[in-house]
């Protein structure tokens, strides 16, 4: 019989999140009849005993399932030989933090099936929890930035915001950031603060969860050409929106050439970044773009220094970093955050960050696993685009080669490892595990 395992979430206190709900479950016991093992947790956004209702075994481990599905990386310590792992591994950039998991791995003679490489035909993600990330990272930068202008000394109805975890569900959450943006509207904000530039990179799932309570407030939209129109004659009674697009962020460096996207992904090196002509006039920078050591940083440290030692009141005061690159698009992203200590100040002029929303500098927010704040819905939306893949997953014999796996073509493509060893995609790891490893 098809069996398989859902894992508990042990990286961190926060992690309530499952891969597959109790509904889905119950349709891959009664349509598919596949065994479906759930590792005990008290801390699971749906319990024990929702799934045993619907038929799943509850267990305290899950040595006995050779198929296991869970949401983030797996410590080293935990991983067991010949089993199939179905996670979000982080490993696909080099991480350095993660190659001696994806190490264990390889000596294990595991296989890693990883959700962020399931793709369609053109490289479209298929099973992602971004939306959910766009969603809370939006709610704790409206958080960070009532608590950084109060710890300034303004008082403004966004310090009313509480963090999106503190809300029961997403309509809470979006109420109150309406009724935030009534009193706005109605009250209209403390001039110096004025005009509110709130400007946003990426167009996919991020950001599309970024606008789902975003756009419950007051808010204008503005060309990055014409926010200096916006400086000299800003209203107090909203927003405002800019939307960077990639032709907004880097130019060719040679100056007869015109932006090409299919060119700056395919050859980075011929653009350089200009997003920084902007930068200094936003309020709030929201960061939903993907980013990997290709492609240059949009906003690095050189430029938040020239911003403080040339300015007495820097206009950027809070980067909500929602792709969490540390070190990467952002260059003073330099740490990821949990729910419980969020933001960090850092402070251009020392180099140096301080947790908390007082000092000087600028303040980030870079939690890490953001739709663990909305762990039941993000869950349910999780489940609902993992659910179609998982009787294939199942059923397959991984005793075959590679090339041999009877997998949807969409799973296909994110085998990273199978039984111990890289797969053909992603032989490129093996020159960041020896780096890892000297």
């Amino acid at each position: 019989m098809a069996i398989l395992g859902i894992r508990r979430e042990t990286k961190s206190q926060w992690e309530r999140r499952t891969p597959l709900i109790p509904e889905h479950v119950h349709e891959l016991i009664k349509q598919e009849g596949i065994e479906v093992v759930v590792e005990s947790s008290e801390r699971r956004v749906f319990t024990d005993e929702e799934y045993r209702k619907v038929g799943a075994r509850i267990q305290a481990d899950l040595k006995d399932v050779p198929i296991i599905f869970g949401v983030k990386e797996i410590p080293v310590d935990l991983l067991e030989p010949g089993k199939v792992y179905v996670y979000f591994s982080h490993v696909i950039k080099g991480q350095p933090q993660n190659m001696a998991m994806l190490q264990r791995l390889l000596d294990l003679k595991c296989t890693l099936i990883d959700y962020e490489k399931v793709t369609d035909a053109n490289g479209k993600r298929l099973i992602a929890f971004g939306y959910f990330a766009g969603v809370a990272g939006m709610g704790e930068t409206l958080w960070a930035l009532g608590q950084r202008w109060k710890a300034l000394g303004y008082e403004t109805p966004l310090a009313r915001l509480q963090q999106p975890y503190r809300y029961p569900d997403l309509a809470a959450l979006k109420k109150a950031v309406a009724e935030v943006g009534q009193e706005i509207q109605e009250k209209g904000l403390p001039e110096p603060l004025t005009p509110v530039i709130v400007g946003f990179t990426g167009s996919g799932n991020v950001f599309h969860g970024t606008q789902e309570v975003f756009s419950v407030l007051p808010f204008e939209d503005v060309d990055p050409g014409d926010i200096r129109e916006v400086l000299s004659s800003p209203r107090n009674d909203r927003f405002y929106r800019v939307v960077f697009k990639k032709e907004h962020m880097v130019e060719p460096i040679d100056p007869t050439k015109t932006f090409s996207r299919e060119e700056y992904y395919q050859h980075p090196e011929r653009y350089r970044p200009i997003f920084e002509r902007y930068v200094g006039d936003l309020t709030v920078l929201v960061n939903g773009i993907y980013w990997d050591e290709r492609f240059p940083r949009y906003v690095t440290k050189a430029f938040a220094r020239r911003l403080f030692e040339t300015q007495e009141n820097p206009r950027l005061t809070v980067v909500g970093d929602i792709t969490c690159d540390v070190g990467g698009s952002i260059e003073f992203t330099v740490k990821a955050t949990m729910p419980d200590q969020p933001v960090y100040v850092y402070d251009p002029l020392t180099d140096e960050i301080r947790d908390g929303v007082e000092g000087r500098g600028i303040v980030v927010m870079a939690v890490e696993i953001l739709p663990s704040e909305l762990p039941k819905e993000s869950s349910i939306f999780f489940s609902n685009q993992l659910r179609p893949f998982v009787p294939a997953i199942v059923r397959a014999d991984y005793h075959k080669p590679y090339e041999a796996l009877a997998l949807p073509p969409e799973i296909h493509r994110a085998v990273i490892v199978h039984n111990g060893q890289l797969t053909p995609p992603y032989k490129y790891l093996s020159a960041f595990l020896k780096r890892s490893s000297s």
